[in-house]
């Protein structure tokens, strides 16, 4: 039986309210009622949009709900998965003929059922680097850490989770900081039990630095992930690809083009126009946050120093050493990491909100 009370706010509870109830059900939806019968949804989406348009936290919850809300009646429970696909909703209450909810249907993600799917093979261990604030998603990490931001049912961290398990990844390191008790109780709670090791940082040690203190805990080639990226890609080709050229690190880069919105022109050294082009498109290959790494490259960290993972891999090219590249298309690469990139992830996972 589910807990309900966890899913249901009254129109007075503030939106900085509603998210800590948001984050405690995992589910990314509330219910908003009144004498205990339902007026309205809201959903982690409906929150970040009102904070995008400036929205205060503190205002009550009402200046973001939809006071349409999509619901059941008992009898109608068998429609219930397809109300949902057809809405494009992920949560449908079931309502008794006062309005008021008895039960609560989920339905699932793809990449949920994906992950129940998953292929032997891999079976090399899994960094996942979650220490930092998220000060790009402020206000939200003022109340959330970022590994925990809601994608829908999950939080980006249960979906890179779910993507490494997909291909045989089961053994999770995650290295944490900034509201450290927070995120290692919510896995402690969660339904769905990982197989995670919390590493904790004293202090803050940089995109990089953190990754020292998984040394010894790990041997050989193993994955290092951001906590805010999901990356749509064949992970076994990319470990294949990085023994195969015995690299010491390699980065999974997107190929990202630009069109620049006007002509550019270049001029000589005398003063005088040698080339014209009207709009060109640029192109770059951009550093998604997730590598491969060899055991080796740990001993180029120093112990308990701040330290970015640009300031290693520079490093390790100046030494000649092998530091490969892994070029994925920009649309594999999803970035939640600041709070205009969060839209185009939902839209792209197909997420209500």
């Amino acid at each position: 039986m589910k807990n309900l009370k966890i899913f249901i706010v009254e129109e007075k509870n503030s939106i900085k309210e509603v998210m800590k109830k948001i984050a405690v059900n995992a589910r990314g939806v509330v219910f908003v009622c009144k004498g205990g019968r339902l007026l309205a949804t809201v959903t982690d989406g409906d929150i970040r949009r009102y904070i995008l348009a400036g929205g205060d936290i503190e205002e009550e919850v009402s200046q973001a709900a939809h006071y349409s809300p999509v619901f059941v009646y008992p009898e109608e429970r068998e429609q219930a998965k397809d109300i949902m696909i057809r809405r494009s909703i992920t949560a449908l209450p079931v309502v008794d003929h006062d309005n008021r909810i008895m039960d609560i249907f989920f339905l699932r993600y793809p990449d949920e059922e994906d992950a129940e799917e998953a292929k032997d093979g891999l079976d090399v261990p899994v960094v996942i680097m979650a220490g930092g604030k998220g000060q790009r998603l402020k206000p939200f990490t003022d109340i959330l850490p970022k590994p925990l931001i809601p994608l829908g049912e999950k939080t980006v961290t249960e979906r890179i989770i779910m993507r490494f398990q997909k291909y045989g990844c089961n053994r999770f390191y995650m290295v944490i900081n900034y509201k450290k008790n927070f995120i290692k109780a919510y896995f402690a709670d969660n339904e769905m039990k990982y197989n995670i090791q919390f590493i904790e940082e004293e202090k803050f040690l940089g995109t990089a630095g953190g990754l020292k203190l998984v040394q010894g805990k790990v041997s050989g080639d193993f994955f290092v992930s951001n906590c805010d990226i999901l990356i749509d890609a064949d992970y076994q080709a990319i470990l294949e690809e990085h023994v195969r050229k015995q690299c010491v690190i390699t980065l999974v880069c997107a190929h990202k083009k630009y069109q620049m919105p006007y002509g550019t022109v270049e001029g000589d050294e005398e003063g005088y126009v040698c080339n014209m082009q009207e709009k060109p498109i640029l192109s770059y290959n951009i550093n998604t946050g997730l590598y491969v790494i060899n055991e080796k490259f740990l001993d180029r960290i120093p112990g308990d120093t701040f330290v970015d993972m640009t300031e290693l891999v520079g490093e390790c090219i100046r030494k000649k050493e092998k530091v490969g590249i892994y070029l994925i298309e920009e649309e594999q690469w999803l970035d939640t990491g600041q709070m205009e990139e969060l839209e185009k992830t939902y839209a792209a996972l197909k997420l209500n909100g």
